[in-house]
């Protein structure tokens, strides 16, 4: 439609032509008048009598608002709605360290779609993968940002009143960025820096200079995170062993400091104050006691960062936010998307957490949320499955509850696409002997993926679930949604293909076993049949995969999932060559085969209501991988 915006339309102008395709309007001087004001209040958007009227605070609430007025203007002609914002800033964290970075045109294409939602803050979670002068190493090959793109979606997203925080690390998780000769003077341990090393600070202050120099943002968040072996690598070889709270509050001191000189107010995540605090090195203690000395000790400026996205209680939350704030210092919440579960998103963990803390978060006052967006074990899951999560912190933000058909709807009008052809994602993992929203995290889809039949490390994991037929029968359903999702149908099209795929994978090492067992040539001979086409659909998925990759996502680190499927599709070529040589007696043993199968139970068991939960490498092999 084409609209006539009235009133002081300087500071809005040019991000609303930035949404003008998204919001499917027209600027124009004969179009519909609306007219805009700017005040301090709730947002407003009415149409009245031929009139249409939009009041705002922040511009960020404008595209919110101008959004909403025109989703209503589309479904009725009069209407007159409020919008109360739950918090000061809500947002996302974008995971672009974990071998998938973000494309820069990607990164405007989610911030188009948060100003629309109504969101105002966004951080670009970066270990080494942004530029640091005289540090070429760090980031080699990982497909970092350049100051220059930085700088480009920095500004993009102040167009939209969307703040733009650097997040990177100043402590633990820079496992990537020590790896290199020029690290091993500031290396505790594999991922943790040499704290009291002058060469550290050093390296610490081009960080943060080159972290921060693209943002107008004065806020950085500094990391800090589960240095688990803090003090007990390289450390305690130079300076025996030391209390962990001296040295955490040293190191924050300095580098507190160092931001500081640069104009920075840091934030940090709050949880190795609370491990140290505890007996066990929990987090989510609750019986934990941090000293009052480590407290008073805590720079007084930082911003604690609690991170939850565990619990499905809000008493859990409430908890744990009283907590932090007997530490005395300003807490914002990070909850989870959880993107990074395996291939496919959880869904129903990711909408039972953030119900449960975004209640919390508003019963408490805590002003500032954001959803995180990780990308653990190689970001198999495309950025896009995240987006019905990020809706349900939008409308968490301007409503106190939220409703599943008010999120249906304003899901399809932010998005285009559908959120129940989105929700049967979750089915993906959530498979027979699993529990009601997966609340532990089982990942079916990505072993039974990448797991090696020949093998069947986790073959007793599925036995009598009927696992193809409940792949068999998600087929239909995602050909279905990709067709009813225009704007998603790329991603519906690979897990259409992974449903396929695993229609047949999931349970061939079963047969494959009793077949053997059996000495049954005969159906050895037809799963062979199988195998040799079932090659060929992974190739299919492989590709797919490869497409949605590179339309999102810059190349560097596609190879890791490359490498993945080129092991899977190589082992299919042994396996068919092993069954071939049994069936025409060139060997008379199959020994992986006779080997009895196990539980895949991982180191720490399997949780009740899950099929168990697994990285990479150990799905591959019961071997060592990293040998």
């Amino acid at each position: 439609m084409r609209i006539n915006l009235l009133g002081d339309t300087n500071s809005i102008i040019e991000g609303l032509q930035l949404l003008t395709d998204d919001l499917n309007i027209q600027l124009h001087k004969e179009g519909y008048s609306i007219n805009v004001t700017q005040r301090v209040g709730p947002i407003q958007v009415s149409n009245k009598d031929g009139k249409g009227e939009i009041f705002y605070e922040e511009k960020i609430h404008f595209y919110r608002a101008i959004g909403v007025w025109v989703e209503n203007y589309t479904k009725s002609g009069e209407f007159d709605v409020t919008e109360q914002p739950q918090f000061q800033t809500s947002g996302v964290m974008l995971d672009v360290s974990r071998n998938a970075v973000l494309k820069v045109e990607e990164v405007k294409v989610l911030l188009r779609k948060m100003a629309v939602m109504g969101l105002n803050v966004v951080m670009l979670y970066t270990e080494d993968t942004y530029e640091v002068p005289d540090y070429p190493y760090f980031g080699y090959m990982r497909g970092r940002y350049t100051e220059a793109e930085l700088k480009v979606c920095d500004a993009y997203a102040d167009t939209f009143g969307i703040e733009m925080i650097p997040c990177i690390q100043t402590l633990a998780h820079l496992s990537m960025a020590l790896k290199w000769g020029y690290a091993k003077d500031i290396r505790d341990t594999a991922d943790i820096l040499l704290v009291g090393e002058s060469k550290t600070y050093e390296f610490i202050e081009n960080m943060i200079k080159a972290a921060s120099k693209p943002f107008k943002s004065n806020r950085i968040h500094i990391g800090m995170d589960e240095a688990h072996q803090l003090g007990l690598g390289r450390y305690l070889d130079l300076n025996g062993y030391e209390n962990r709270f001296d040295i955490m509050n040293r190191h924050l001191d300095q580098v507190v400091s160092i931001a500081e000189r640069y104009g920075l107010k840091p934030m940090i995540w709050s949880d190795m104050y609370f491990r140290l605090g505890s007996k066990h090195g929990e987090y989510y203690d609750e019986n934990l006691v941090i000293p009052k000395e480590a407290i008073e000790s805590i720079p007084e400026n930082i911003q604690l960062v609690y991170w939850d996205y565990y619990h499905d209680d809000e008493e859990f939350y409430r908890s744990y936010i009283q907590k932090h704030k007997e530490l005395g210092k300003d807490t914002l919440f990070a909850g989870g998307a959880w993107t990074w579960n395996g291939i496919s998103p959880n869904y129903g963990r990711a909408f039972e957490t953030t119900e449960a803390a975004l209640a919390a978060c508003k019963k408490d006052g805590l002003p500032e949320v954001f959803t995180t967006l990780w990308g653990d074990n190689g970001a198999e899951t495309p950025l896009t499955t995240a987006l019905p999560v990020i809706q349900l912190y939008a409308e968490h933000t301007y409503h106190e509850t939220v409703t599943k058909e008010h999120l249906s709807q304003r899901f399809h009008f932010c998005t285009g696409n559908h959120l129940d052809d989105f929700l049967i994602l979750n089915q993906l993992d959530e498979t027979p002997g699993v529990m009601k929203n997966n609340l532990k995290s089982s990942n079916a889809s990505k072993f039974l993926l990448w797991q090696d039949p020949l093998i069947g490390l986790f073959d007793e994991n599925i036995r009598g679930l009927n696992m193809n037929n409940h792949y068999q029968e998600l087929v239909p359903q995602l050909q279905a949604a990709k067709e009813r999702n225009p704007h998603a149908s790329q991603v519906f099209e690979f897990y259409e293909q992974l449903a396929r795929v695993l229609s047949v994978k999931a349970e061939i090492g079963i047969q494959l076993k009793a077949a053997y067992d059996q000495q049954d040539k005969g159906n050895m001979a037809t799963l062979l049949e199988e195998f040799k086409e079932l090659a060929k659909e992974i190739s299919v998925l492989h590709c797919k995969h490869r497409e949605i990759w590179f339309s999102l996502n810059k190349p560097f680190g596609w190879e890791i999932i490359e490498f993945r499927y080129g092991g899977l599709i190589a082992r299919f070529e042994t396996i068919q060559l092993r069954i071939q040589q049994w069936l025409d007696g060139s060997i008379d043993r199959l020994e992986e085969l006779e080997e009895k199968r196990l539980v895949h139970d991982g180191p720490n068991g399997i949780p009740e209501g899950t099929l168990g939960n697994h990285f990479y490498h150990r799905i591959a092999t019961a071997g060592n991988f990293h040998m």
